[in-house]
Parts: structure tokens; C-alpha cells; sequence
């Protein structure tokens, strides 16, 4: 499949804000660079078919073939009462909601920054902040065979392709994550995280399995509603982890 994201294609997918104004590149290093280097409203939305230096978090690559993925990153200007690293959560959130509209399958969200489907790895989030403007990046693995995907990845990867045995528009994918990312959006900036925690809470792939991050190791008990992981490391000792770099028995 080769379908486009060009704003002919993606525009009459748009039922929101979200996604005005619409920046394309057919190719690009990074959707991230076209909107870190401009001044945009909220909502704003730069994509592309191809990434040349796709980027994750702690300086890993991101891997796609060309035409295969959704490639995306969004303006937000979050209000100062809000911590703006919860933005990976809510657009985890959005991008697990995505996934399962257009699979009827249950995906999941693994702290801080990943979507799990199948038990694969098939989104990842990255968020920036320059001032007080972050930009978050949200990369789905739509269309790609079992070739197309990294074999040596530290977490197992899949596409909606290997795991439902079937190709997707990448382009109405792409509106309705958008769709759904403006409604949690707007549902974190009233209330944080609690006013959305429904949708986290039940998705939460870590949570009853053994985890090391940070320094702490144990079984995770849950993301709280302050976007932090709980880990119980034994003896009634539960220490909330801010962020980090999570293994976990599989």
C-alpha cells in the first residue's frame, strides 16, 4: 500500500481543530524540526511519508519504510498549571484509541511512552518542550511486512499489518488520532490526568509485571494520576518513578 498523507488525503479526515494548520513533507528528517523551528498555534500538525533521522526517546533512532507509518508531530501550548511531560500519556492514550478503532483490537500504553498491541510495540511517543510550547511526535507502525521492522529491537516490534493481517488508510488513521488527541487534550488542560485517567488506567501494560528503571526494581502497581510509574520493590516500599528507561520480564 502505498497512501499518502498529503493534506489532500488527510483533510477530509480532520473533524477537529487539531490538524490546522497542516504541514506535509513527502520526505523530511523530522516531523519534530519542521514545527521546533517556527512559531505555530496549538493543534497545529506536521507530517510526513518518510523520515530520513527519526528520532526517539534517550537519543534512540526511529526506524520506518518509506509509506508505511503514521508520522506526526503536534503544537500544544499547555497551561502552566499542568506538567507538560504528562503529554506523553495523554497522546500515548490517543494513539492506543487510534490503533483500536482501526483494529478492534485492545492496545495498551507502557510508561512512559509506548503502545503495545499483541503484547509489540506498534506507537511511540516523543515530547520537546522549547519555552513553554512542546511539540509531541507520535509514530505508528501501520502498514509494514515483518522485514520492514526492526529484528533487534530492545522492545518487540509489530505493525497493525503483522498483527491483523491487514493493510489501513494511513490517512484516516492519522485523522483520527488527531480527533481523538484534541478530546483528551482538552480533557488533560481542564483537569490533569485524573479527568482522563479512565482511559489510562484500565490500558496500563506494566502494570502486575516485574520492572527495573531507574534504579528501582519490583512489580508495577500502577501509573498514578500524576503520570508517574509505582513500582513495589517489596516489604510495603512503593516509590513513584518520574521517568526513566523501563525493563520488564515479558
Amino acid at each position: 500500500m502505498t497512501d499518502s498523507l498529503d493534506p489532500e488525503a488527510v483533510g477530509r479526515h480532520l473533524k477537529g481543530r487539531f490538524g490546522k494548520p497542516y504541514l506535509y513533507e513527502p520526505e523530511c528528517e523530522s516531523t519534530q524540526t519542521l514545527l521546533l523551528e517556527g512559531d505555530y498555534p496549538e493543534g497545529a500538525a506536521a507530517a510526513t511519508d518518510h523520515q530520513t533521522a527519526g528520532r526517539g526517546r534517550l537519543g534512540r533512532h526511529w526506524v520506518e519504510a518509506p509509506g508505511t507509518s503514521v508520522l506526526v508531530s503536534v503544537v500544544f501550548h499547555p497551561p502552566a498549571e499542568r506538567r507538560p511531560q504528562e503529554l506523553s500519556l495523554v497522546a500515548g492514550i490517543a494513539a492506543a484509541e487510534a490503533v483500536e478503532g482501526a483494529t478492534g483490537l485492545t492496545a495498551q500504553v507502557k510508561w512512559p511512552n509506548d503502545v503495545m498491541l499483541n503484547r509489540r510495540k506498534v506507537a511511540g511517543v516523543l515530547a520537546e518542550m522549547r519555552g513553554h510550547v512542546v511539540v509531541v511526535g507520535i509514530g505508528i507502525n501501520v502498514n509494514q511486512t515483518r522485514p520492514q521492522l526492526p529484528a533487534d529491537a530492545k522492545v518487540p516490534a509489530g505493525s497493525l499489518r503483522t498483527i491483523v493481517g491487514a493493510t489501513h488508510d494511513r490517512a484516516a488513521l492519522l485523522g483520527s488520532l488527531l480527533y481523538r488527541l484534541e478530546r483528551l487534550y482538552d480533557g488533560w488542560r481542564h483537569g490533569g490526568l485524573a479527568d482522563i485517567y479512565t482511559e489510562l488506567g484500565p490500558r496500563d501494560f506494566l502494570r502486575g509485571r516485574q520492572v527495573s528503571v531507574d534504579g528501582v526494581s519490583g512489580v508495577a502497581v500502577a501509573i498514578d494520576r500524576d503520570g508517574r510509574l509505582l513500582v513495589d520493590a517489596g516489604h510495603g516500599a512503593v516509590t513513584a518513578v518520574e521517568s526513566g528507561d523501563v525493563q520488564y520480564v515479558r
